[in-house]
């Protein structure tokens, strides 16, 4: 039965999803919502308001890749088009052995995640202002991640170019899509770039007071396989005015 209580759903939504019980990480992720949700009385950073529907769809739905090999395998990840920090903030509170890079085109998001990574005392995050056209193609950032995820609204064929290009050769471009989005558009853009969609999965289902949760999402697991051609990223635009 659902509760209303949100911290009660957060504790059980990150034992469900993240095999975690820890009260630290989970005062931790509530202030960070705190912070989002007083910072978007002057800032665009979210449509939702209300705490169960923050825990729920920001947070459980974040943590949806928890228990999958590829993320528990990795140590470096990449957020592109991160926002209020979704999902890269939370999944760095949970899991403060790992090495989280937020990226974002928007200076005024970077600063309050930069404000924030400082507030909550995360030593695991770096916030980046950029384009992923342009830090695509920088030496310290190209290929240099075990994976790479977003739940940024374009279609797959312009996501991938921004985003395999981060992704080492053997990691993972996973990205957070709605159910009913048609992939097969986004299959030349993945090859071309040197990559491969090999599975989707639905949103798991999670059971006792989290049973009401039924986010229509899908996770999109695209393995890199050989080094993205130099040309990709194209410049700035360019992504989404010609997709691949």
């Amino acid at each position: 039965m659902q509760t209303n209580d949100h911290k009660q759903l957060l504790t059980e939504g990150l034992l469900q999803t993240c095999g975690k019980d820890d009260p630290v990480i989970i005062d931790k992720l509530l202030a960070y919502m705190e912070l989002v949700l007083e910072t978007n009385k002057v800032m665009n950073l979210t449509a939702i308001s209300d705490p169960v529907d923050f825990v729920v769809k920001h947070f459980i739905d974040s943590f949806s890749i928890c228990k999958s090999d590829a993320f528990i395998n990795a140590k470096t990840i990449i957020d592109v088009g991160t926002g209020a920090g979704f999902p890269g903030m939370p999944l760095a509170i949970a899991f403060p052995e790992k090495k989280f890079v937020l990226m974002d085109s928007l200076n005024k998001r970077i600063r309050f995640l930069n404000e924030t990574a400082e507030n909550l005392g995360l030593a695991n995050v770096e916030c980046i202002h950029a384009r992923a056209e342009e830090l695509g193609n920088s030496k310290k950032y190209r290929e240099n991640f075990d994976i790479c995820v977003s739940r940024a609204v374009a279609q797959l064929s312009i996501l991938s170019e921004y985003c395999i290009p981060f992704v080492k050769p053997g990691g993972y471009f996973i990205a957070y899509k709605t159910e009913n989005e048609d992939l097969a558009p986004g299959k030349n853009a993945v090859k071309v770039l040197g990559a491969q969609i090999e599975k989707t999965e639905t949103f798991p289902k999670l059971t006792g007071i989290l049973d009401f949760i039924d986010l229509e999402h899908k996770l999109v697991y695209i393995k890199k396989t050989k080094n993205t051609p130099k040309q990709y990223p194209r410049k700035a635009g360019m992504p989404s005015k010609n997709p691949l």
